[in-house]
């Protein structure tokens, strides 16, 4: 499996490449493509430009979750692909893998949304829909984790967000209403697993779920306790130290040799991950294999 960094918040030092505030990976496996998250823009495209990487030739586009800094991109995506039929090249169609509440509407204080603005009709207009809370196969090693279950009291804790609207994108107005009670777990932020020769590789994108929650269900769906890396966002911001000390000891308890977070984990949770499992660089144009 070969990962390609295409959007992180950081950047790697003498590779001119941008960040942004937001996620993006591609994925290569098996002969297929996937597109793990889109970032907030089209900084994803510029930089794969760079890369000299085509994303008009994608196998699956896969949502970790409904956030504005992983989702928005996908305009963007959806413009590349629409040039692309208007210049007479014939755009692929990917099947498009994402927990049913990614396309929830969501609001976080004065912003007006911080939800996917694009809705399922839209994106069915480009892509193969699959909407599912279940762990399904991308490729033969790859999987979707589907919904994570909440093993973990020390990860349990507020989300960010307003309460849930439940309402279509099909209704005008803000959607906000006496109506919206319901707390935001985001149920639908998950994770994929690559299952290796030396164990797992564990792709995320927030971790709302919980890096461990995430783990220990990536474990059982695939059969393996092994956990070769984990690469992406552990969402450690402002961490208590309590959690970061159960983080690091869970960490050091599977014997994963190193890992790679990045996007929204802040330095003081990397700092204290370090001194229970190595902690390597991520940044906007890194390059990551593994057999």
């Amino acid at each position: 499996m070969k990962l390609t960094v295409l959007v992180d918040n950081a950047t790697l030092i003498d590779h001119y490449f941008l960040g942004e505030p937001g996620l993006s990976f591609l994925i290569e496996d098996a002969g297929s493509r996937i597109l793990f998250d889109a970032g907030y823009s089209d900084v994803f495209l510029r930089n794969a430009e760079k890369l000299r990487i085509d994303l008009s030739d994608l196998d699956h586009v896969v949502a970790s979750h409904g956030h504005l800094d992983h989702v928005w991109g996908l305009e963007h995506l959806l413009r590349r692909l629409a040039e692309d039929a208007c210049e007479g090249r014939s755009p692929a169609r990917p099947l498009f893998t994402a927990h049913p509440d990614v396309f929830l509407r969501r609001f976080f204080g004065p912003v007006p949304a911080i939800g996917c603005h694009l809705s399922p009709a839209v994106l069915a207009d480009f892509f193969e829909m699959r909407l599912t809370k279940n762990p399904v196969r991308l490729t033969e090693r790859l999987v979707f984790l589907g919904e994570i279950p909440r093993r973990f009291d020390f990860e349990s804790g507020p989300m960010p967000g307003d309460p849930l609207c439940r309402k279509g994108h099909d209704l005008t107005g803000s959607g906000r209403g006496p109506e919206a009670a319901i707390p935001d777990t985001l149920a639908d932020d998950t994770a994929l697993a690559h299952h290796g020769p030396d164990g797992l590789v564990i792709v995320t994108g927030c971790s709302h779920a919980g890096i461990c929650n995430i783990v220990a269900h990536a474990r059982e769906v695939c059969g393996e306790t092994r956990v070769a890396d984990i690469v992406g966002g552990l969402h450690l911001l402002d961490a208590s130290p309590a959690r970061l000390a159960a983080t690091g000891r869970f960490l050091a308890e599977i014997g994963t040799p190193a890992i790679h977070p990045c996007h929204c984990t802040d330095l003081a949770a990397k700092i204290v991950l370090s001194r229970f499992v190595p902690v390597l660089e991520v940044g906007s144009g890194l390059v990551l294999e593994y057999p």
